[in-house]
């Protein structure tokens, strides 16, 4: 006869489900955008925690999208092919030869690897860019950087439709032009936030390298409303690599998304923690008027 003793950890993980419980009945059926890049796209162990979760999100009732930068692995192959880059104010002028490499490796190989690691983990997904079915046209966002687009237009309905089958949507973050010829490169943040707000999405999850959003004291602030944002923008206390992160999270607001949270992608379960738990996970961006978002709201 086999016994067991019954161990803590176990305890522990038992009480943990049952206290999800009020978290997952109030995201089913949510949509929820995840901006995945850093360094855990280029580590095996990362990439397939991450497609785990994304994978339990969708079998509890979410319907997460997942959209993906890659901008070390475009300089890498940039690098391979001797192809010099040219900047204008710190920013990479994307010209036919290049936009030609980022398009093939962002829907390539960085597309099909974060592909590959969901369906391992037991999901169904599909990889696709904001050139498919028209998913987000663009304009120039700066003609002296060539091929960088701003989103103008999305067809969210092809998402919805991935959804209704059950399976989860992982985009590159290249866009089509409205001559139907042109392909834009677009920043993930950015393309990320037109999809959350086209999707009208509960959740913008940024996924990044450091903990959130920090106060003046240094510490991460955990919720915000716009005027805080703004506020701390103006006051310099939120500057540098913050702010595109932060005008990503005001646009969405601004198009219907519910709340952003910008997150510490190298917590383990990071997007787990953020809509399963009580206290969540970095720093919650949300309407003023939506004085209660964290948690079984």
């Amino acid at each position: 006869m086999r016994q067991q003793t019954m161990n803590r950890d176990w305890i522990a993980t038992a009480r943990t489900l049952s206290e999800a419980l009020p978290y997952l009945q109030r995201y089913t059926g949510a949509v929820v955008v995840v901006k995945f890049g850093g360094n855990a796209m280029g580590d095996d162990e990362a990439m397939a925690a991450f497609a785990r979760d994304i994978v339990l999100m969708r079998q509890v009732g979410v319907n997460p999208v997942v959209v993906h930068g890659g901008g070390p692995m475009i300089n890498d192959m940039l690098a391979r092919l001797q192809i010099e880059s040219r900047f204008v104010r710190g920013k990479r002028v994307t010209d036919e030869a290049t936009i030609e490499v980022v398009e093939m490796v962002l829907t390539g190989r960085v597309n099909k690897r974060i592909v590959q690691a969901i369906m391992e983990q037991g999901g169904r997904a599909v990889g696709l860019s904001g050139k498919d079915d028209d998913l987000m046209l663009c304009a120039p966002d700066d003609p002296e950087l060539g091929f960088v687009g701003k989103p103008v237009e999305m067809n969210a309905q092809v998402l919805r439709d991935l959804f209704d089958a059950g399976i989860i949507p992982v985009v590159a973050p290249v866009g089509g032009g409205r001559n139907g010829t042109d392909t834009y490169n677009v920043n993930g943040d950015t393309a990320a936030g037109a999809i959350a707000g086209a999707l009208r999405a509960d959740r913008l999850l940024l996924l990044t390298d450091v903990q959130g959003v920090k106060g003046p004291e240094g510490t991460v602030l955990t919720e915000l409303t716009p005027d805080d944002v703004r506020r701390l923008t103006d006051e310099g206390v939120i500057a540098g690599g913050m702010i595109p992160k932060t005008e990503t999270a005001l646009n969405a607001i601004e198009n219907g998304v519910r709340g952003v949270v910008i997150i510490d992608g190298r917590v383990s379960n990071a997007c787990l923690l953020e809509l399963f738990t009580e206290h969540g996970s970095g720093s919650l961006i949300r309407p003023a008027d939506l004085p209660q978002l964290r948690g079984a709201s």
